[in-house]
């Protein structure tokens, strides 16, 4: 039978020794937890926030996120294509998420701040109308991806194909333009 845990905070745990246990949580916060290599598979998040917690090589199958935050996290290398996308919705603030994947994901209207992507898969998702403020996108994939409306002003080292992706009404800096014009090995000076 799995537990319905609401508004209680969870300092320090250590859930790579004594698993988190199958349920839904509510309203509760994660601070300082150590999740790497555990598995998560069909746990619930609602309206819950991560704080200076080690996601990294968690199994996230059938995982709900629904309204999380995280925050000065380590998401190495997560599949969150395989979390349940019903209700999918969070938002990264200063995380580490270098090799995770997104492929596929209807991610509309989702922040990402001060985020370090490399190399980071967003094949086919839906990005449409978000937000990715001063994250770094070193050697991300986007391909077929909907990027509509999305503000790339201040991210850095992208390189995003607009024959391949689709990119109206996005915004850009003017020195992340080079960004778009890769494929064309021109070379641009100021």
């Amino acid at each position: 039978m799995s537990e319905y845990i609401a508004e209680q905070t969870f300092e320090k745990a250590d859930f790579t020794l004594r698993a988190l246990p199958k349920g839904e949580y509510e309203n509760c916060k994660f601070t300082y937890c150590d999740f790497s290599g555990s598995d998560l598979s069909g746990v619930r998040f609602l309206n819950c926030e991560f704080v200076s917690c080690n996601l990294s090589l968690a199994m996230l199958t059938k995982t709900s996120f629904n309204e999380v935050n995280f925050k000065d996290c380590k998401m190495l290398g997560l599949r969150f294509e395989n979390c349940n996308d019903f209700g999918l919705a969070f938002s990264f603030d200063s995380c580490k998420l270098d090799h995770s994947s997104f492929y596929k994901l209807k991610l509309k209207k989702t922040n990402f701040k001060n985020n370090q992507l490399h190399e980071v898969d967003f094949t086919e998702s839906d990005l449409s109308n978000s937000s990715f403020d001063y994250c770094d996108f070193l050697n991300a994939t986007f391909d077929r991806t909907n990027l509509e409306k999305t503000d790339f002003r201040t991210a850095t080292h992208y390189i995003i194909d607009p024959d391949k992706n689709r990119i109206k009404k996005a915004r850009f800096s003017q020195s992340g333009l080079a960004g778009l014009l890769t494929k064309h090995d021109i070379i641009i000076s100021q």
